[in-house]
């Protein structure tokens, strides 16, 4: 669950610069690994 956690901190940060794509992409990455 952690790791989860730790994720989820990562989408949020480009999510706060503005960077929705990315955060989508990281998103989709993590999820398709």
């Amino acid at each position: 669950m952690s790791s989860s956690k730790k994720i989820r901190v990562l989408v949020a940060k480009p999510g706060l610069d503005g960077h929705d794509r990315g955060a989508k992409i990281v998103a989709r990455a993590l999820r398709d690994a």
